[in-house]
């Protein structure tokens, strides 16, 4: 279940929410009666042939909004915050989002800045194109995957943050001389 910004706004036009007391962005659920009923009513809609409908999607999303709000409070300060992220750590975040395939104005945003000020502030940080940075680590990471952990390069490909296995492949044969599937048979 998707909570984008816009259904979170929607959601927020028709409530008041608590006062903006907490300190942590991060807030984590574990069992709970309602939010398992919640997730377990969704199965048969995935289940279906159809595409879920809208209107059944909406209220499903308000329905966990609300069981969400009932369980923690405190949340109404992260789900109805929707300021534009400050400028954070540029180095640190692609570190550990690296492998998200998003785009360079997604990942420009997610660090508090404008396309062309993450460009500039990200050939600072890496001394490379945030492309060719990404690229690159990208398949560093597939290189050690299909070496050290032995996994099949159709299990990976989109895991790192590639869209198709095809440019995976080319990508990578054009950077270590040979075929990922040519490692995974030595």
């Amino acid at each position: 279940m998707h909570l984008s910004a816009q259904r979170l706004k929607d959601f927020y036009s028709h409530v008041n929410p608590a006062p903006k007391i907490s300190k942590s962005s991060i807030f984590s659920f574990g069992q709970h009666p309602l939010l398992s009923s919640c997730m377990a009513s969704l199965i048969p809609y995935f289940e279906m042939q159809e595409s879920f409908p809208e209107n059944i999607a909406s209220l499903k999303i308000t329905e966990a909004i609300t069981i969400l709000r009932t369980i923690n409070k405190d949340i109404d300060s992260i789900l109805s915050d929707f300021a534009a992220p400050g400028k954070i750590d540029l180095a640190a975040f692609m570190e550990k989002n690296f492998m998200f395939n998003m785009s360079l104005e997604k990942f420009g945003y997610l660090t508090g800045r404008s396309l062309t000020t993450f460009k500039r502030d990200f050939y600072k940080a890496f001394n490379l194109t945030p492309q060719r940075w990404l690229t690159k680590k990208r398949l560093e990471t597939a290189y050690y995957q299909l070496t050290e952990k032995n996994r099949k390069p159709s299990d990976i490909y989109y895991e790192i943050g590639f869209e198709n296995l095809s440019h995976f492949s080319f990508a990578f044969k054009k950077q270590f001389g040979c075929s990922p599937t040519d490692l995974t048979k030595i």
